[in-house]
């Protein structure tokens, strides 16, 4: 049965899961027949070849989603300047992938301020159809109310840009008494969450705190908003992260459930949760 959100993880494999997916040739195969979207982050660091992109749309239904993170160099390094040929380039190495794309992850950095907003809105008209993207902003100005942040929402809604959720507040709640906790901490923005009601599908990135019971709390405002959305007939993008992404199964299931809670007849996800969440219930 079709599910009415995408749901996904930041990666498609990981050895923890060996095990608690469905038995298929490929680790994408076997994610796709479980979770029906996942973020792109390697192309973040690598640009994947056209052959591979080929591959991939093998391993997925129509129904499948990719959201594929513009490459460092593009969005980092030269901060949407003078980047029309690497973006291109990139596109085009997806093209195999067109009909199974979600909005490309615009990720920019925290040196990405106000005064660029020019060269993002320059960057997102330029790209050709069917690519899309959805921004996630890191300048502390974008999270302030004020006249920086009003124009950001305002150039996003105008062109039915969704601006990306990126809640990590159940992450830097949690002492950092591993080390998996203690990178991600360093890593991870703090910063407030602002949702940007628009027209473009909303994009919600959740980083869990490691211990599971803990994230009841943290998640149940996203599972009235997300039922909400679904409800009036959209379909968000949700990705569940942990600060160790081996235990993003276990908590994906636990979201799954707690919405399941509020949506009436959304079906289970094909994870044995004796094997993904010893003890947890």
């Amino acid at each position: 049965m079709r599910q009415p959100y995408f749901l996904g993880c930041p990666q498609w494999q990981h050895p923890a899961w060996n095990g608690l997916l469905p038995a298929e040739p490929t680790p994408l195969a076997r994610y796709s027949r479980v979770f029906n979207s996942v973020e792109g982050n390697t192309s973040f660091y690598a640009m994947p070849s056209y052959r591979q992109c080929e591959q991939w749309r093998g391993q997925v239904s129509e129904d499948f989603r990719f959201l594929f993170k513009f490459p460092r160099q593009i969005t980092h390094d030269c901060l949407l300047r003078g980047v029309g040929e690497q973006a291109r380039g990139f596109l085009e190495v997806l093209a195999p992938l067109a009909d199974v794309l979600g909005p490309m992850l615009l990720q920019l950095p925290a040196a990405f301020g106000p005064e660029r907003l020019g060269d993002l809105w320059r960057f997102v008209e330029m790209l050709p159809a069917p690519f899309g993207c959805t921004v996630e902003v890191r300048h502390p100005d974008f999270f302030a109310k004020g006249e920086a942040e009003k124009a950001l929402n305002r150039g996003l809604r105008e062109r039915q840009i969704a601006r990306v959720c990126f809640d990590s507040r159940a992450l830097f709640a949690a002492s950092a008494e591993d080390a998996a906790t203690r990178e991600a901490q360093r890593k991870k923005p703090r910063l407030p969450v602002h949702v940007l009601p628009g027209d473009a599908s909303p994009v919600i990135r959740y980083v869990g705190h490691p211990e599971l019971r803990a994230n009841r709390s943290f998640l149940a405002p996203w599972v009235d908003r997300v039922a909400g959305w679904i409800a009036a007939g959209e379909r968000p993008y949700v990705f569940i992260h942990m600060p160790d992404n081996g235990d993003a199964l276990s908590l994906a299931l636990l979201w799954h459930e707690l919405l399941q809670g509020r949506v009436e007849g959304l079906p289970d996800l094909s994870i044995d949760p004796m094997q993904a969440q010893p003890g947890l219930f």
